[in-house]
């Protein structure tokens, strides 16, 4: 593929740094144009995971939090694609940590879910609100409990999130976590007191979507024997 037949976002997710460099001293313009899906250069840099181009584009007066038709920005597109100098970069720039996505989702519950250890914790210690729910009320600790990323868990259990938060269904992080049979992310959930006995829409509590042997650890740990 020749280069007139790669465009400059292309050239941008790619790290071509120079080419887009050349190219934005022959059009100015570029710096903020979009395309198709209403990202400038800097989604497909900070995706990439490119810091130097990032900065070269922040330092020409790109803006650091624009958004693409998703509502996408450029740091929630690092954090779900686990690009950490980007991210911190982006922070260091005044990127909005809490910016929510059509469907509601943060760069902390994309980081969350994927188990980016590293970019949740720079993410909580800029303040990213730990209780942020997208449209179906999911926080980044359902997330997290859900997929069995225990270490993300751990870290966001030490900030006191709202730990019995339910979703649009009525699940907490502990239903989930005993639904996909995440033993230690169940455990650990109880530990912290998450409330075995909450229902959710269906009337179910989280011993009654998991394994008898994990229902009796519950139990255990809580100190009861309710069924």
């Amino acid at each position: 593929m020749s280069n007139q037949e790669v465009s400059p976002f292309d050239f941008a997710y790619r790290g071509k740094t120079a080419a887009v460099k050349i190219l934005l001293e022959e059009n100015e313009k570029l710096k903020t144009q979009t395309d198709s899906n209403g990202r400038m250069l800097i989604h497909w840099a900070a995706l990439g995971g490119h810091d130097d181009l990032v900065r070269h584009l922040l330092s020409l007066g790109v803006p650091v939090d624009p958004s693409d038709d998703t509502n996408m920005t450029p740091l929630i597109l690092a954090a779900s694609a686990g690009r950490e100098k980007v991210v911190n970069t982006l922070i260091t720039e005044g990127a909005n940590v809490n910016t929510t996505t059509d469907e509601g989702h943060s760069a902390l519950q994309y980081a969350a879910s994927k188990n980016w250890k590293n970019i949740c914790k720079s993410l909580l210690e800029n303040e990213a609100n730990i209780n942020i729910a997208d449209k179906r009320g999911a926080t980044p600790l359902h997330r997290c409990a859900s997929k069995g990323n225990i270490e993300i868990l751990k870290l966001l259990l030490s900030y006191e999130p709202k730990i019995d938060q339910q979703d649009i269904y009525g699940n907490t992080a502990l239903h989930l976590a005993c639904e996909e049979d995440r033993v230690n992310e169940a455990k650990m959930l109880a530990y912290f007191g998450a409330n075995i006995n909450l229902t959710n829409k269906e009337c179910k509590t989280p011993i009654d979507l998991c394994s008898r042997g994990l229902a009796r650890d519950l139990k255990e740990i809580k100190g009861t024997e309710s069924s």
